[in-house]
This record gives structure tokens, sequence and C-alpha cells, in this order.
């Protein structure tokens, strides 16, 4: 499999690691859209969110996000997460992760 994320988690290539444990990595994007944006990235490879029944794999995604934005001092102040699927959802590395993006005002689509 060529997937750069599996590639990530397997440490096969760098990354800038925020926190990691058992079943999920947190990094820093190499393309940021806010001064905080970490990717939240399952060591199991799905393809997109449909692909994945793990519930509890969600779960501990928020609470990774969440342990996250106290780490980095971004929890007072706000933050948002987001997980993109397939191409009209904005998809572009077709391997489940979560965005955490802060560090300033968000708008957009959800604002």
């Amino acid at each position: 499999m060529d997937c750069i994320f599996c590639k990530i988690t397997k440490k096969e290539i760098p990354s800038s690691a925020v926190l990691e444990n058992d079943s999920l990595i947190a990094v820093k994007d190499i393309n940021p859209q806010a001064p905080v944006h970490i990717l939240i990235i399952p060591k199991k490879h799905y393809s997109t969110l449909l692909e994945c029944k793990d519930k509890g794999l969600f779960g501990d995604m928020l609470s990774m996000a969440n342990e996250i934005a106290k780490k980095l001092g971004v929890e007072k102040k706000g933050f948002r997460v987001t997980v993109n699927t397939n191409n009209e959802g904005g998809q572009t590395v077709f391997h489940l992760h979560m965005h955490l993006l802060a560090g300033r005002p968000l708008s957009g689509i959800m604002g």
C-alpha cells in the first residue's frame, strides 16, 4: 500500500508528532490552514469515515483532540475538529483522519 499516512504511522517517513498512543498518532499538518493544524490519524488504515465501523476509535480520536487542545493551550479560545470524507467532502488523503484547527477565528462553511 502506498498510503502516506500509513507510512507516517509506521515511522517510515518523518513527521512532527504531537501525541501518540497505541492506536493513534497526531502530527502537525505540513500544509496548515490555521496557526494550529494537527492531524489525528488512526494507525489502522481505513480509507474513509464510511469504511470504519469501530465506534470506540471515534471516541479515542475526540479524546485525543481534547488532550491536544489543552496541551497546546487553545482549549479556552476554541478549536474545530473535522473529518473530511470523499472528494466533495474535501478529503485529499484517503486514510481516515481528523483535523484539529485553532489559533485564529475560524470562518467558512461551518462558521
